[in-house]
C-alpha cells in the first residue's frame, strides 16, 4: 500500500507526491492530519481553518470518485504525528509514504521525525517539491549560495526556468470503483475545538473555482495589472492567494496559464504580464529564504542587528490599530476589511504594516501574528517576508526612506475614497475632498464619531528613522 500525505497541497492536478504514488501498480490511499492545537499555536485564522477543511471535504469526495480513500487523523500537535502515522501505516499495511516537502521549521522537524519513525518499520518515505516552481536550493549565486536579495534572485530564477522548464503533473486517473465519502461535519471526532465547519460563501473551494479565478484574471486584468494592482477599490488583482496558500492551485499552474494566455513567458517589466509574474517570484523568494534561514520561522529578524531596535509593545495602541481606530482613514478601512472578510489587498498590507511599525513603532511580530490570526491566505513565508520588509528588518528593506505616509498613500491609491467609505461607515457621507483628512469637516458638522489621528505622522517618521540610525552607533 502506498500512502499520500496531503498537507498544504490540497489538489489532484500538479501534485507531484500524488502523481508519483499513482504512477505504478498497487493500491493507493491518502491522508490528511487535523491538528487543532498546533494550528492554534501557529495562530492559524479560523477562517483559514474553515477554508482548508472545506477543501479537504472536496478533496475527499474527488479522491473517493477515483477509488482512493482519504483517511483523516485528528492529532492535536506535531509531536504526536510520528507515532500516529506509524500506527496508521501498520494498520493499513503501508510500505511507502509520499508527500510534498514542507519549508517551515516546525513542519520540517515533524517530517524528519516521521521519516525516522517509519524507517523503523521499513516504510520508505518519498518527498517532492510541490510548493514552488523551482525548489529551494535550485536558484543559486555564482558561488553556489542561495540568494538573500530579490532582484538578482529574480534574474537567476527566470534564467533557471528557461534552462530546465517545468512539468505540470496531470491529475490521476481512476484506480478502482468509486468509494463512499462521509462529510467532515458528520465525523464523530468533530467538536467545538475545530470551530465552525461551514465554509464562508465568499470563498468557494475546489480546483475548478481556483482555475476559474485564474482564468478570469488572465482574461480581464493581467494586462493592466501593473497599473491597477495598487488600487483596492478596483478588481485589479487575482485574489488567488488563499488558493495558493492551501495548495488548491500550484504556482506552476499559474505560470503555465500566464504563458498560455500571452504566448510567451515575460522576462522584463517592459513586457505585459511581467509584473504579475514578478509577484509569483517574490512568493518563491520568501519561501526559499525560509529554508535558507530557519530562524525566520522563530520570530527572529532577517537582519540580526535589528533585534536591538527599541520597539514598543503598547497594548492600547496595538488594539486601536487592530480594530481600525487610528484616525487615519485608509489604515482603518484596511483593518476593518481584514477583520470582516479575512483578506486584505496587498497595497493595504504594506500601508498598515508601515503604520504599525513606523508610526506607532510597535514590534512587527505583533502585526505578523495578528495577520496570521485573521487572514484566509495566512502563509508563514509570505507573511513574515512582507512584515519584515515593511518594518525594515528583512530582505530588500530600506528603513531610512521607506516610511509610508498613510494620508498620501490613501490619496494616491483610493483618490475618491471609495474603499474608505465602504469600510469606515462613519465617513460614508463625507465629500471626497475631505475623506483622507476628515477631521476638520467632521468638526464643522459637530460630529465626534470618528477618532482623531492617534499620532502625528511627521513626528513619528522622524522617530522611526532615529531608531534605525541608533543601530549604527
Amino acid at each position: 500500500m502506498k500512502l499520500v500525505w496531503f498537507r498544504n497541497d490540497l489538489r489532484l492536478a500538479d501534485n507531484p507526491a500524488l502523481r508519483h504514488a499513482c504512477a505504478g501498480d498497487g493500491p493507493v490511499a491518502a491522508l490528511f492530519i487535523i491538528s487543532p492545537t498546533q494550528w492554534r499555536q501557529h495562530k492559524m485564522a479560523p477562517i483559514r481553518q474553515r477554508f482548508m477543511l472545506a477543501q479537504v471535504d472536496e478533496l475527499g469526495r474527488e479522491l473517493a470518485a477515483l477509488g482512493i480513500p482519504l483517511h483523516l487523523l485528528r492529532v492535536e500537535t506535531f509531536a504526536e504525528v510520528p507515532a500516529a502515522l506509524a500506527n496508521l501505516c501498520r494498520e493499513q499495511g503501508v510500505t511507502q509514504l509520499y508527500a510534498n516537502q514542507a519549508i517551515e521549521i516546525d513542519e520540517q522537524r515533524r517530517d524528519h521525525a516521521v521519516s525516522a519513525a517509519l524507517a523503523e518499520q521499513a516504510v520508505s518515505c518519498h518527498w517532492f517539491n510541490g510548493c514552488c516552481v523551482l525548489p529551494p536550493g535550485r536558484v543559486l549565486t555564482g558561488s553556489g549560495e542561495m540568494f538573500k536579495v530579490f532582484t538578482p534572485f529574480s534574474r537567476a530564477w527566470l534564467k533557471a526556468l528557461d534552462e530546465e522548464g517545468f512539468v505540470i503533473h496531470r491529475a490521476p486517473t481512476p484506480r478502482g470503483e468509486s468509494l463512499p465519502w462521509q462529510p467532515l461535519a458528520e465525523r464523530e471526532w468533530v467538536d467545538a475545538a475545530l470551530g465552525e465547519l461551514t465554509p464562508d460563501p465568499r470563498w468557494l473551494v475546489g480546483e475548478a473555482e481556483a482555475r476559474r479565478r485564474l482564468n478570469d484574471f488572465l482574461e480581464q486584468a493581467v494586462l493592466d495589472y501593473g497599473e491597477t494592482r495598487d488600487f483596492p477599490a478596483i478588481a485589479g488583482t487575482s485574489v488567488l492567494s488563499p488558493y495558493l496558500a492551501a495548495g488548491i492551485i500550484s504556482p506552476r499552474q499559474c505560470v503555465a496559464a500566464l504563458q498560455q494566455r500571452l504566448g510567451y513567458r515575460p522576462q522584463s517589466k517592459a513586457q505585459p504580464g511581467f509584473v504579475w509574474l514578478n509577484e509569483l517570484i517574490w512568493r518563491e523568494f520568501y519561501r526559499h529564504l525560509l529554508v535558507l534561514i530557519p530562524t525566520l520561522s522563530m520570530n527572529r529578524p532577517f537582519k540580526p542587528e535589528t533585534a536591538a531596535l527599541p520597539w514598543s509593545w503598547d497594548p492600547d495602541a496595538f488594539a486601536a490599530w487592530c480594530e481600525g481606530r487610528t484616525g487615519y482613514p485608509i489604515v482603518d478601512a484596511a483593518m476593518r476589511c481584514l477583520n470582516a472578510t479575512g483578506w486584505m489587498h496587498n497595497r493595504l498590507r504594506m500601508i498598515v504594516a508601515s503604520f504599525l511599525t513606523k508610526d506607532l513603532h510597535i514590534h512587527w511580530r505583533l502585526g505578523e501574528d495578528y495577520f496570521m490570526s485573521r487572514l484566509i491566505d495566512g502563509d508563514l513565508a509570505a507573511n513574515n517576508g512582507g512584515w519584515q520588509w515593511a518594518a525594515g528588518t528583512g530582505a530588500d528593506a530600506a528603513p531610512y526612506f521607506r516610511v509610508f505616509n498613510p494620508t498620501t498613500q490613501g490619496q494616491r491609491f483610493d483618490p475618491q475614497g471609495e474603499f474608505i467609505r465602504t469600510w469606515v461607515t462613519e465617513l460614508a457621507d463625507i465629500p471626497a475632498a475631505y475623506v483622507h483628512q476628515p477631521h476638520d469637516w467632521l468638526r464643522l458638522k459637530g460630529r465626534q464619531d470618528y477618532p482623531a489621528p492617534m499620532v502625528d505622522h511627521a513626528f513619528a517618521r522622524v522617530r522611526a528613522i532615529e531608531m534605525f540610525r541608533s543601530l549604527e552607533k
